[in-house]
């Protein structure tokens, strides 16, 4: 009896020492698993916060340039668009900037002061705070027009390198549907909330803000230091992409003067065995990028169309009766009626694919969605200019805003519900689609090379739509865009830019034939070692010059 009882508890010792050996071992993984929900958490943190003090810049920046700055539509306009468009471009140039010079890290706080720099020009541009200050005479002291000017050029321009570089060193989490959800709700958060303290309750001290948000992002940043930082794979760059593009051209000019020999593509003539200086699987991998390129060129002037919400939308909105009642809306609350489709449709659509994948049907292809994205966005641009024409029939009343009274449409607001929805819906067709379709056809080596040009198109449709705005201005005579609506004819403005997108919407069909097949991805391409033997033996021959021309088949 005794002898079992020791027995027992000589098992239950050992099983103790067992389990107290093994427990460090089960420790590791559960520390690195927290690690990475910290980090995940942080990351997302600061996303949000970088996003919520971009939209809180963006909500009424048309408003204060008109009515504090003094500037007309048209400028007030190009403004706003230019400074969007230059947070989309930086990630992209940051990025490179970045992995070819002084690395992530360092590069992540020098973007992150920039982005605090920035926001914190913005509440200065806007002193004094008639909220709450007033000399003992009782008089506002205000900058000089060209002291604003230097002040909140200076803002935009370093909270958009800030903003663009903490886009593109965090772990991009805006490919994920979940994040994407996410900052569609965090900016209707913002359209309603920001928006309203800005226009009614505080005013200019409203700009504070965005600039609160960015402290908040700082200390989610230096929690977690370097870990924050994402590397993307190697496989290519923007400039090897633009210098096979260059040695091709060059390496064409030459060989229309003295060489011979033709080549399956324009572009062969950058590889090292026709002439060139690029690998074969460089140039390779840029004829697969070049396929997508009128994926990328019919986008900008879809870009161009979804940047009304921010621009001609918001005049329209802003020249239209905004009272609910005996409450002031404000004017960007009407950018949530556009964000609605997103927040709807973005988990109908992934349940809808997900029922016909569990069927084995297929579903419909992102280039036909793309189609009928591009067309629910060249009708919401002809409902606008109709809606433009029916808010002038309306008679003019007292409305006022920011302490400015303004003379406006008395057609209610929400009458331009129906052009918002529509480019809400475009937008929640075109966009998962386009990056599916420029993941699903490139290698995977490339895929960031593939979204990178993606975004120069969103970037670049940005600045399209202010190069429209100021030729359509100028040309005008100022009647198209007019700083007064009721004196001019906005309509036009929008009726020609739906012509543009019906036309651009038409060629996009034409050519959406080739990305209707994506069952088969893109395949990286490979280079034996034998192949570069012999291509570093032709370069040799022919640096000494001693070979004038060999047949190209014989390296293939």
């Amino acid at each position: 009896m005794v002898a079992g009882e020791h027995q027992t508890l000589l098992e239950g010792r050992n099983r103790v020492r067992r389990v107290s050996r093994t427990s460090p071992l089960n420790q590791g993984p559960q520390k690195k698993s927290r690690k990475k929900l910290q980090a995940v958490i942080c990351v997302l943190l600061v996303e949000l916060c970088e996003r919520f003090t971009f939209f809180g810049i963006v909500c009424n920046m048309i408003l204060f340039c008109t009515v504090k700055l003094g500037y007309g539509n048209f400028l007030a306009a190009t403004i706003n668009l230019c400074f969007i468009g230059t947070s989309t471009l930086t990630p992209v140039l940051v990025g490179w900037f970045a992995e070819t010079c002084l690395g992530r890290t360092k590069v992540l706080y020098l973007c992150a002061l920039l982005h605090f720099f920035g926001t914190a020009m913005l509440p200065v541009v806007a002193f004094p705070f008639e909220d709450f200050y007033i000399d003992t005479h009782h008089m506002t002291h205000k900058l000089q027009p060209l002291e604003q000017q230097i002040l909140f050029y200076t803002g935009l321009l370093a909270a958009a390198l800030g903003i663009g570089g903490i886009r593109a060193i965090l772990c991009p989490m805006g490919a994920y549907s979940l994040f994407y959800w996410l900052v569609n709700l965090n900016s209707s958060v913002v359209f309603l909330g920001i928006a309203y303290i800005q226009q009614s309750v505080a005013q200019n001290l409203g700009f504070l803000i965005p600039f609160t948000s960015v402290l908040l992002a700082l200390i989610a940043i230096h929690m977690t230091r370097n870990k924050l930082t994402y590397k993307p794979k190697k496989g290519g760059s923007l400039l090897t992409t633009l210098g096979v593009f260059l040695n091709s051209l060059r390496m064409g000019c030459l060989h229309y003067r003295h060489l011979s020999g033709d080549v399956g593509s324009w572009l062969d003539r950058a590889k090292e065995n026709h002439g060139g200086r690029y690998s074969e699987v460089h140039v390779e991998n840029v004829k697969v990028l070049a396929k997508l390129f009128p994926l990328y060129g019919l986008q900008l002037l879809y870009r161009a169309c979804i940047t009304q919400i921010p621009s001609g939308y918001y005049i329209q909105t802003m020249n239209s009766n905004l009272h609910l009642t005996d409450l002031l809306l404000p004017i960007a609350a009407m950018n949530v009626v556009s964000i609605l489709p997103l927040l709807l449709l973005a988990p109908l659509i992934e349940f809808v694919t997900t029922c016909f994948l569990s069927m084995d049907k297929i579903p419909l292809a992102p280039a036909k969605v793309i189609t009928l994205g591009h067309l629910c966005a060249a009708l919401s641009v002809l409902v606008a200019g109709l809606s433009e024409l029916h808010r002038k029939t309306y008679p003019l009343v007292e409305q006022t805003m920011s302490g400015k009274v303004l003379h406006v449409s008395s057609m209610p607001c929400f009458q331009l519900a129906p052009q918002y929805i529509l480019l809400g819906v475009a937008e929640a067709l075109v966009t998962p689609a386009c990056s599916l379709i420029s993941f699903q056809l490139t290698p995977s080596h490339i895929r960031g090379i593939s979204l990178h040009f993606l975004t120069l198109s969103y970037g670049g449709g940005c600045f399209l739509g202010a190069f429209i705005i100021l030729l359509v201005y100028y040309f005008s005579g100022g009647n198209f865009y007019p700083s007064t609506l009721q004196d001019g004819n906005l309509e036009r403005f929008f009726f020609f830019l739906a012509s543009l997108m019906s036309l651009n919407t038409l060629v996009f069909w034409k050519v959406s034939d080739r990305y209707l097949d994506l069952s088969v991805q893109g395949k990286s391409v490979t280079s034996s070692s034998l192949t570069e033997k012999l291509l570093h033996y032709k370069a040799t021959l022919r640096f000494y010059e001693t070979v004038e021309h060999l047949p190209t088949d014989s390296f293939s």
